[in-house]
Order: structure tokens, then sequence, then C-alpha cells
């Protein structure tokens, strides 16, 4: 039987109630302690799920914490992993990873200097769904895929976040904050980027909060809300992305992808499930053949119905990795290949020019079923 590993949660927001609910789903992980700058919310999410509530300090010297992930806001991503590492932890942090190819790097060198691992999130690229989607691709019923467009358009998160200001912050906005999602989907399907290149906008100034308890209060933007770019793949592929948090409403499809051969309809990558639909040639678009794959099954209950929701799979995946002595796909290679795509796309904004991509990747190993059914714990 795999050991598991110690978690320790820097950051007790919205999201860590996510990795503690679903963690038990999973192999080689036992959620141990939890930490926040605010005492008070360190101590609540530590008694409704059983776990220490710790200073950050505290936690960094824990000997029964060997994983830290790092749930803080993306503008102290960076120092909070450096923290975590020097204090020999390893680390899995939520997206994005850091705000600079510079601090990915100082990173890595941390990492490797102690022989540590850095994982990141988005693993919904690990779901059900998109693993069929690699698949068959994979299998060549599709040709080599030669281009394609994603679209994730709303109208931002001042509607339903309580504190909804850091969204609109430099290190956020529409493509660091949601991007993370399509841009990792897409090294999955497709591979690395080679260049990319964008026109960015920031219609509204300021914006008007309108959930609770903060409606009405207005919040300065301060990065680009609307952005429109263009990634050249490493195979050849030309995609377009398309982000905006200026779109009350869109027909588009989250990821459709264009292949020699066909074509395939990928579904919002920010999820674990959904519909995969494909065509060969000229044939009529129909749905994939049913996968029996656990990432696919509804597990979470939500506004729509019935969802599928495995975050956390990630962690698990590293943490078994550690132990097997094999690379995990939520990797900080992939991790830091997704932020050279995402700062790329907004320097292109700023400048007017292409930007070519100085690091690179592999892609992540496929998850089939088995790999999948091999990273959940037997139910009790």
């Amino acid at each position: 039987m795999a050991k598991k590993l110690g978690v320790g949660v820097i950051g007790c927001g919205n999201i860590s109630t996510t990795y503690f609910k679903l963690a038990p789903l999973f192999k080689g992980i036992e959620m141990r302690a939890c930490a926040d700058i605010n005492m008070d919310a360190a101590r609540a999410r530590a008694k409704e799920f059983g776990v220490r509530a710790e200073t950050v300090d505290d936690l960094l010297k824990a000997k029964d914490v060997d994983i830290v992930v790092n749930l803080t806001i993306p503008a102290v991503h960076y120092e909070v992993s450096k923290q975590a590492l020097d204090a020999g932890k390893h680390v899995y942090s939520e997206k994005p990873f850091v705000l600079s190819v510079k601090e990915g790097l100082d990173l890595r060198k941390r990492a490797e200097k102690k022989n540590l691992r850095i994982g990141s999130a988005p693993d919904t690229f690990l779901g059900g769904a998109h693993q069929l989607a690699r698949n068959l691709i994979d299998s060549g019923k599709l040709g080599n895929i030669t281009s394609g467009t994603c679209y994730v358009m709303s109208h931002g998160m001042e509607h339903w976040h309580p504190n909804p200001d850091f969204f609109f912050q430099p290190g956020a906005g529409p493509v660091l904050d949601i991007g993370p999602y399509y841009v990792s989907d897409l090294i999955n399907l497709i591979g690395p980027v080679r260049q990319v290149a964008a026109i960015t906008t920031t219609p509204a100034k300021e914006r008007t909060i309108s959930s609770k308890p903060r409606a009405g209060e207005k919040i300065p933007v301060n990065t680009p809300t609307t952005i429109h770019a263009i990634l050249e793949f490493a195979n050849g592929a030309v995609v377009t992305l398309n982000t905006s948090w200026d779109v009350w409403k869109h027909g588009h499809a989250p990821i459709e992808l264009y292949g020699e051969e066909g074509t395939i309809f990928v579904p919002d990558p920010n999820f674990f499930g959904g519909d995969v639909r494909y065509t060969r040639r000229g044939d009529d678009v129909k749905r994939s053949p049913k996968w029996d794959h656990p990432f696919s099954v509804p597990n979470q209950k939500h506004s729509v119905g019935m969802m599928a929701n495995y975050r956390t799979a990630g962690l698990a995946d590293m943490a078994l990795a550690i132990g097997e002595g094999r690379p995990h796909r939520c990797s900080m290679e992939a991790a830091l290949h997704a932020i050279e795509v995402m700062t790329g796309i907004l320097k292109s904004g700023e400048t007017g020019k292409f930007v070519a991509m100085q690091t690179t990747c592999e892609r992540p190993a496929a998850l089939g079923v088995k790999e999948a059914k091999a990273l959940m714990a037997r139910k009790k």
C-alpha cells in the first residue's frame, strides 16, 4: 500500500473547501493542517474538516507535512512556494503557478537543489472528458490537428464572488485566472506552444460589485479584460484563444480542434466532465463512444445539476509519483510553459509584437481508465 504524504494547506479561502472535501477520494494524500494570515479563517477551516490550525511558520516546520498546497492569492504564490521549498516541503500550487517565468525558474532551481517536486493546478485536463478527447486525438482518427478555436467569455466575477478585487488586478484577469484551464488542456491535447500574438483591451476601468456582502461597492480594473490571442504550436497547429469578462452572452463552443481527417468538440476545461463530440471528414457530428472513466462520473450537485468534480487528482498523482519515482502529470515544466504562454499573450498585447516561447515541455502522460482508477481510494 502506497505511503500517504501529509498535506498542509496555506490559504483558507473559498477554494480550500474543495481540496478538503475531495482529497479523501484519492490515495497517497492525507490532509493534516491548514494555515492563513487570518488565524480565524484557519481555525474555522480546521474545525470544519478536522485538521490542525497552524500559523504559516508552524505549518512549514511541521514534521508530518510533506506537501504544502499553496492556495494564497496569485500575487503571493511565488513567495509562499519559495518559503515552502526552502523549508524542505514539496509544493502544489493553485493556478497560476507564478506570475513570471523568472519566478518559475527560481522555484525550479530551489526544488532541484533539495530534490523536491513542484506541481500546479489546474488538474481538470485529467477529467474523463478531456482524457477521452486526448484518446481520440492520439488514436489518429482526426489526423494531425492543424488549427482550432477557444472561447472563455462571461461578464466577470463581481456578480458572484464575495471579494472579487484581485480578479481585476495584475496577476489575474481572464487570461491568468481562467486561461490556465484552456492553455493546460491545449498542451495536453496538442503539445507545447512556439509563439503567441494578441490584442488586449480594458473596456471598463471600474466595476460595481453586485454580490453580497459588498454589493454596490466599486473596484478599479488594472489589467486587460478582453484578450484575443493566436497560439502557434510546435506541431504547426494554429489556435485562436479569445478570453473576456466583457461579454454578457455568446454562442461559441469552449474548444474546437480541427484535424486533417475531422473535427473534435471539447467541453469546458474548467470542468472534468461533459460531452465530447467529433466528426470524421463529411460525416455528421456524433457523440463519442461511452468511456468508463472514473473522472467522468457526476459526484457533486451544482445549480445546473450533478457534475463531475475530481479536483485534487493532480495533487494525488504527484504524491504517488514521488513514491513511484515517475513524472507527475500536473508538472512544474508544463505549468511554467503555460505561464509563459499566458504572460506572452499579455506582453504581445502591450507591445503589438509576436512573442516567442523560451520554455517548452512534454505533453503530460495520458490518464486512461486504468490509471485514473489507480489514483482513487477504495470506498469503505
